[in-house]
Parts: C-alpha cells; structure tokens; sequence
C-alpha cells in the first residue's frame, strides 16, 4: 500500500477523513485488493434518469480504513433515525454497531444527525412537504443522540446538524432562524461535539452566529454549492472557532457552483481526480484555516466527499502535501 496514503500523525490537532467509506474505488489507495475478491457489493442508484452502479465493500474494510485516516463522517445515519417511534432499534441501529465494533481506542465517527431533525421540509413522493419533527428536542435526544453515544462511546467524535438549502422565497429572517435554533439547543442534553452546518448563506449572520456561541455549537466551514468560499464563510464568525470542545470541522463535498448531481456524474466511479473538477482555492483555503485553528489550539477535522474533485484519498494528499510544505 503506497505510504502517501497515510494520514494519521499528520499533526495531533488535525484529523483527514472522508464523507463515507467503503468505495471499490479506493482499492490500491486505502484497500488492499487481495482482501476483497469476490466481496464487492454492486448497488444501483439514480441520478438524473441515469443508472449508476455503486461498488461497496463490506463493512470490515472499516478496519483498514483506519490505518489511513484518523476520523470518518457517517452519512447514513441521515436518512433514518437509531430508534424508532415506539423505542425499537432501527436497520441503522444495527449497522451503527456493527461498525463500532471495527473500531479502535483512537478512531473517531462523525455522525450526521437525521435529516428528520434538522430539515424544515422533507421530501416526500414527488414533492417536499413540511417536516413535523424539525427540531424536535424529544425526537432528537431519545431516539437518536442517547442511543448514539450508547453504542459508540468515547469513539464518537462529533454530530454534524446539516441544514438543507433554502430558496429566497422560503427562507425566515435570520432573527427567527436563530430563535427556533436557541429553543431547540437548550432542550437537548448538552454536549461539547454538536456543530451547525447551515447552507443558506443568509444565516450565517450575527444573531445565529451568537445562539451558536452561546451554547458552544460549532460553525461548520462547508465548501459547497451555493455557499460562499470557506474563508468568506470564516470572516463572518470574526474569523474564530465557537465550538466549546475547541473543535473545529470543515467539509469538502462539491465544487463551488456545482450542483450535487453534476458533480456526482463527473466524479464517480471515485477513482481518480477529474481534470478541471479540483477546485484550487478549496485546497489552499482549506491549508490556510488547518494552520489557523493548529494556531489558536483547536482540533481540526477536514470531511473530504469524492464528489470535491473525484477522489477523496488523493485530494487529502494533496491537503497533506501542501500543509507540510507550508510549516
């Protein structure tokens, strides 16, 4: 296994991994082919009327991922919650244990907290339709956070609240965003490792930003569609880190001005980088707000999506290349 794929004791604040695990892309980077002839699941998935199959391998692979990076984002648990209505375990429940039982003394899960929780519309059949439990602190805390620390203990590093997009004619004023956000934050357990990543640039405005220092939420830097650079999205925090546990996270999932299906067409199978995809300001943003937090003695974490570029592995060298190249 080529050793620039290694990415843990890069430095001991900072901490490389990935949106997801378990491509077949990967193999010959971070999965060593000779583990998983004939072990390759196939699933199909749409996009845009097109038919992609994806190549998954099985979960033990966890393992071997773990010698490379030091952290993963869980994407899964987006779409369903841990426990259901009436307390039973969830299909996400058991995946959920299955993959904290691959897991070491210093390896580290992200989880992004259901779309149920976090989305003011879901969608529904055809259409979006409003989301009776957005914000819900009961639904929240009994049946996914208490289950959640349950099974993962000490190796849970992190819950990722991912607002969806709004559109102009949707959007609340930014004064209300933040008192719903209050309401919501002080009935949940408290907790140093919740951060906010909200993807309607309008909310990233002081009354937010206060209610999200007041109770020590992070401010995800997300370099995505529609929101502005990371370091615009930094500036306006005043260029610092809210999150009481001293962590920081950024997340690298499309290129800027790219919408989530075009970029997971251009990217996939995740196999290599695609030419003209990469976009440079991502990577040099993204050095310069690793040495920022290093300074200030946060712990960083960089959540890299292959839809970024077309291979999260090789663009987390490059972040690691040109990190080292900056000390």
């Amino acid at each position: 296994m080529n050793n620039k794929f290694i990415f843990r004791g890069l430095h001991p604040d900072l901490f490389l991994g990935t949106a997801s695990d378990r491509y077949a892309g990967w193999i010959g980077q971070i999965y060593s082919r000779e583990k998983y002839v004939k072990r390759i699941s196939r699933r199909p998935k749409v996009i845009k009327g097109k038919t992609f199959s994806e190549e998954t391998l099985p979960v033990d692979s966890l393992a071997e991922y773990f010698e490379h990076f030091s952290v993963l984002e869980i994407d899964y648990t987006f779409y369903r919650l841990l426990l259901d209505d009436k307390d039973k375990p969830t299909q996400n429940y058991f995946l959920l244990k299955k993959y904290g039982s691959f897991l070491k003394e210093k390896d580290f899960l992200f989880l992004k907290v259901p779309q149920v929780i976090t989305a003011r519309k879901i969608h529904r059949g055809p259409q979006f339709a409003n989301n009776e439990t957005y914000l819900n602190p009961v639904v929240f805390t009994e049946q996914f956070y208490r289950p959640a620390v349950e099974l993962l203990g000490s190796n849970l590093k992190g819950l990722i609240f991912e607002q969806e997009y709004q559109r102009k004619d949707e959007r609340l004023p930014a004064v209300e965003m933040a008192s719903s956000l209050d309401q919501f934050f002080k009935s949940i357990p408290e907790d140093d490792r919740y951060h906010l990543e909200l993807r309607t640039e309008s909310y990233l405005q002081e009354p937010v930003l206060e209610v999200m220092g007041k109770y020590g939420v992070g401010q995800i830097l997300s370099y995505w569609t529609w929101l502005p650079p990371l370091e615009k999205q930094f500036q306006k925090s005043e260029k610092r880190f809210i999150n009481s546990g001293r962590q920081a996270v950024i997340r690298l999932m499309t290129p800027l001005g790219m919408r989530y299906e075009d970029a997971y067409e251009r990217a996939f199978p995740f196999d290599k980088l695609v030419e003209g995809m990469l976009q440079p300001r991502m990577i040099e943003d993204t050095v310069r707000l690793m040495h920022t937090a290093v300074d200030q003695n946060f712990q960083m974490h960089i959540i890299i999506n292959n839809r970024s570029g077309g291979n999260a592995p090789l663009i987390a060298r490059q972040l690691a290349e040109q990190y080292r190249e900056t000390i």
